[in-house]
């Protein structure tokens, strides 16, 4: 199995971004073959592990995919390579509210048998580091906290006080990292700025990092301990295996991209394509629909960011409009559900849908059950499915419409219609491989493949 580490905090701002990004690109340009992942719903952070390793970006997310899901799409997502690193949410032990850590990083690292690196912030610690590194090895020994590096380090006597405090737990110091204001990056409202949005931007964060990990960091040592991982019994998760495609000709299925359409799941293109596909990504900002398009995959992204440039692409609003009247089969998620609306912040969109959208100071976010409100090419009335909804924005109809969802409490989202579904939720499709199949069934209806 795979070599494969965990790269955790006692709590967010630690700075595991940075170290896993930094691990990532240094073991390359080291001449390994690196494999990333994130823990949790997060896109964001994938984007810059992929600048790192010129790989795909992945997420591991029990409560998304099925914490029996975990180990195969690791073992998925890591083929071909010789090391993967796996970067935590939150702090280790941190998980979906209420469920006793469940979906935490230590939840993940114990679902990998993989061991775990601690970064601990020392900007504003000395010896003190070791008792919070003491606690976190002791919180639950079914952890293996195998290494620790301290980060935000000012001075050399700085770095010995905290070696010092760490040194009577017993768990080795493999780096230590000095703080450096070339990492950076442009944030907004819901965090980092994606790498598809400043690639120049992410890819000189990301060498910066990588330097800062080839002085710091004992890539060796990191290299043991990723090997000392407990073997793991899994076979890897393949979408061929998850749906039944049509032997006839392959339908256009349009997957928006760009810097606006950047947040959607790696394994979303590899069913659609198992499904039977032909995945045609184009740029909403730029790009008419592909040719041939059969149905439309519209992500989650910042359209709010470049609300007037998408409007001033007149000729794909158009075409959307024209397509969805015509039957278009189209899923739109959060992103794809304001591009749908009439207009957003006052830009005109497409108009598929009879709403408009504004952005707000309120931030929505969480893990969401929620249940199909009405029976569609994609989901049959009363489907229960878990997503994640993470925006800033809200929708509001023009006109009575069927919600996509019914949500705890009797709240009603999104919209949908016979051949449309469009809601703020984010769904990981490995949990739901029937709705990529079902929306290359209705491509192929759509365009006369198939009766």
């Amino acid at each position: 199995m795979i070599p494969r580490i965990v790269v955790a905090a006692p709590a967010s701002g630690a700075g595991k971004t940075t170290v896993a990004v930094g691990l990532m690109a240094a073991l390359r340009r080291a001449g390994h073959t690196v494999a990333g992942f994130k823990v949790g719903p997060d896109y964001i952070d994938p984007g810059f592990h992929a600048v790192a390793t010129s790989r795909p970006g992945r997420n591991l997310d029990p409560m998304l995919s099925g914490e029996q899901r975990v180990a195969p799409l690791f073992a998925h997502g890591a083929a071909g390579a010789d090391v993967a690193v796996v970067e935590g949410v939150m702090g280790l032990y941190d998980g979906a509210l209420g469920t006793e850590g469940f979906s935490s990083t230590a939840h993940v690292s114990k679902l990998l048998r993989a061991p775990v690196v601690l970064v601990v912030d020392a900007s504003a610690a000395g010896r003190s580091v070791g008792a919070v590194v003491q606690g976190f090895v002791a919180y639950d020994t079914g952890v293996r906290i195998v290494g620790v590096i301290l980060n935000k380090v000012g001075t050399d006597r700085h770095e010995a006080e905290a070696r010092a405090g760490v040194a009577p737990t017993g768990v080795p110091v493999i780096g230590v990292l000095r703080r450096d204001t070339r990492l950076t990056v442009p944030s907004r409202h819901l965090g980092l700025v994606p790498a598809d949005e400043q690639r120049a931007q992410a890819e000189a964060a990301v060498d910066a990092a990588a330097e800062l990990v080839r002085a710091g960091v004992d890539l060796e040592a990191f290299m043991v301990a990723a090997r000392a991982a407990t073997p793991l019994d899994t076979e890897a998760w393949d979408p061929t295996a998850e749906v039944t495609p049509a032997e006839e000709s392959r339908p256009v299925v349009a997957m928006a991209g760009g810097p606006v359409f950047s947040f959607r799941y790696t394994e979303t293109a590899e069913l659609l394509t198992a499904a039977g596909a032909d995945v045609a990504t184009f740029d909403p900002l730029h790009d008419s629909l592909p040719e041939g398009t059969a149905a439309l995959y519209l992500g989650g992204g910042f359209p709010e960011m470049h609300a007037e440039a998408l409007s001033d692409n007149e000729r794909l609003r158009a075409q959307v409009a024209s397509a969805a009247a015509a039957g278009l089969p189209v899923i739109a998620e959060c992103a794809g559900l304001l591009y749908l609306c009439r207009e957003l912040d006052g830009h005109a969109m497409t108009g598929v849908l009879p709403a408009t959208a504004r952005m707000t100071p309120k931030l929505t976010l969480g893990y969401r059950t929620a249940v199909a409100a009405s029976t569609t090419a994609f989901f049959d009335e009363g489907r229960r499915v878990r997503g994640h909804e993470f925006h800033r924005t809200e929708v509001r109809l023009d006109a009575d419409d069927s919600p996509a969802w019914y949500l705890p409490g009797g709240k009603l989202e999104g919209i949908s219609r016979p051949a449309v579904h469009a809601s703020y939720l984010h769904l990981h499709w490995t949990a739901t491989p029937d709705v990529p199949a079902r929306l290359v069934a209705a491509a192929r209806v759509h365009v006369g493949l198939e009766k």
